[in-house]
């Protein structure tokens, strides 16, 4: 599988993400948006907790396919409430995740609610493999 990262010349330099990424694998993994639930269903309190919890549960879907996280190619992050000072915890435990010379196309989106009232957080991923 070939999988370039792109940051064009002409667009402010990213922080954290990549502006394209082009793939010619065969088989795409799409990831419902996961949230801050365990195996039992109980939501984690707090956007630490439940954003940790998210790319926990990102692990087990993707590996449940034989993905990994440097298999990602489009990340959406939808955060309830959404402060500026957010996205500088996610990307603290994005960090722990995602390959930082090679960080998936992203996209964050402030919302006023999710699914449960207690959500604070929602990840989706697009995966690629051969």
């Amino acid at each position: 599988m070939n999988t370039q990262f792109i940051n064009p010349e002409g667009i402010a330099p990213p922080t954290g993400y990549t502006h394209v990424v082009t793939t010619d694998a065969r088989k795409m993994i799409y990831i419902a948006g996961q949230i801050g639930l365990d195996a039992q269903g109980n939501v984690q309190e707090g956007l630490r907790a439940q954003t940790t919890q998210v790319f926990e549960n990102l692990k087990t879907a993707l590996a449940s396919v034989g993905a990994t996280f440097d298999n990602v190619v489009k990340v959406t992050y939808l955060i309830v409430n959404y402060k500026p000072e957010d996205r500088f915890l996610v990307r603290e435990i994005r960090a722990q995740y995602f390959n930082p010379q090679q960080p998936p196309a992203s996209t964050l989106i402030g919302v006023q609610a999710l699914a449960l009232p207690e959500l604070v957080i929602e990840i989706e991923v697009i995966a690629a493999l051969d």
